[in-house]
């Protein structure tokens, strides 16, 4: 894409009031975000005395959700009107953290784990009807340079957020951490009223009756007819058995194969948060020339490949380059599962298809967040590492035979020219 163009579409879709309100959401929700995965952390850390099972619980309690209401947020999202439940969803979320934050004020500290619980839940009907937006309010043609603009947003909180998250706690404590989260998702609530009202379309499907489960099966029936949805499922199974035990011991990584304190975690997160940024900048001068298919295959390859290099590794200069080259890939697969979903996916399906593909990867995740820690008191943390990569080099294996696969669009234009 030539700079003109990059400057075009930047400007078009900065002008559009969904993608303002969208974007302006999300910065707010990172916040929170980042600042409960970090406090939260080294909270539970300092708690437990660097329990391996403490620390692992974290994930668990965060992707189970995930896992399990995948399914039902993704159908819901499909019958509900998604602006307000996407409203609803950081409403009650806010909620949720302020009766955490007085629960761990005047009782147990374990209460933590449930402010990621619960946020966790409700990210399932907020995700899908973000997407279902994007859908109809982003043209077409611009979707991928959406993305790759939304996906250098999250990239910058990757830089921002880990410092975000520890400074918090080390300044302020636990209860004022989450009391900024309480706030952020609070202020992302009213932030989403300045989207356009749902469709009248949108009304008018609701109010139709239709049996969820039968909505739910015909998700399930739409994935397993399309090839490209089918095997993105399994790449999704695998990329998610190898990320669950990454991210899990990551904390490891530092403690035992580089001896620094736990602190330099946020480090690394920073070096890859900047190679995700750059990664990002890359995917919209390149969104028009490359099908997100191939997108998706280099970075779950680079992603692959750095994980054994990071298992391997004892060197921290090595470590960090490491991150950077995994971070620049990053943005790739993001952009890539995005874009996939978007374009291999009719509008009424786009909640249901997210539903049934997202668990494929939490589901994995899910379980390996929690087996993780245990194979880290069996197996030597270089085998756990290597492990995952393979498997990650595996599921990006998968993705070859879609290359010459075309998005629905483009199929049906190709239809219609062949019926003139």
């Amino acid at each position: 894409m030539s700079t003109e163009a990059m400057k075009g579409a930047g400007g078009s879709l900065f002008r559009n009031k969904f993608y303002q309100t969208i974007l302006l959401s999300n910065v707010l929700l990172q916040i929170g975000i980042w600042v409960r995965n970090f406090a939260i952390l080294m909270y539970v850390t300092d708690k437990t005395n660097e329990d391996p099972f403490a620390i692992s619980l974290m994930g668990f309690v965060e992707f189970l959700p995930i896992f399990v209401f995948s399914f039902i947020g993704g159908t819901f999202a499909d019958r509900w009107k998604p602006r307000l439940t996407m409203i609803w969803c950081d409403f009650l979320s806010a909620a949720s953290v302020f009766i955490v934050l007085i629960t761990l004020i005047y009782g147990s500290w374990h209460m933590v784990y449930l402010a990621t619980f619960v946020s966790a839940i409700l990210s399932q009907f907020s995700q899908p009807s973000a997407m279902k937006l994007f859908k109809q309010h982003i043209p077409a043609e611009q979707l991928q340079s959406a993305m790759a603009m939304f996906q250098s947003l999250i990239a910058i909180f990757m830089v921002l957020g880990p410092s975000l998250g520890v400074i918090s706690y080390q300044k302020f404590g636990i209860e004022i951490s989450i009391g900024v989260m309480g706030v952020a998702f609070l202020l992302s609530a009213l932030v989403l009223f300045r989207i356009p009202r749902d469709r009248e379309a949108e009304k008018a499907e609701a109010a139709v009756e239709r049996r969820f489960w039968q909505e739910l099966k015909d998700g399930f029936a739409y994935v397993w007819r399309s090839p490209v949805l089918k095997s993105l499922g399994g790449t999704f199974a695998l990329a998610g058995t190898a990320v669950g035990i990454a991210q899990t011991l990551g904390l490891f990584i530092v403690l035992e194969r580089l001896g620094q304190p736990k602190e330099f975690l946020q480090f690394m997160l920073m070096v890859n948060g900047i190679a995700m940024l750059i990664g990002g900048g890359a995917v919209m001068a390149i969104a028009k020339k490359v099908a997100p298919q191939k997108l998706l295959a280099l970075g779950i390859f680079l992603s692959s490949v750095c994980m054994v290099g990071v298992g391997l590794s004892t060197s921290i200069p090595l470590t960090l380059a490491l991150q950077f080259i995994s971070g620049l890939g990053f943005p790739l697969i993001q952009i890539g599962i995005s874009t996939m979903i978007l374009q291999w996916s009719e509008e009424s399906y786009v909640g249901r298809v997210n539903g049934v593909l997202s668990p494929m990867f939490m589901g994995m995740m899910v379980i390996m967040t929690l087996v993780a820690g245990q194979l880290k008191l069996v197996f030597p943390l270089v085998g756990i590492y290597c492990t995952a990569g393979v498997i990650m080099f595996i599921g990006m294996l998968l993705l070859i035979p879609l290359f010459k696969h075309k998005p629905i669009a483009a199929q049906a234009q190709q239809q219609l020219a062949g019926g003139d």
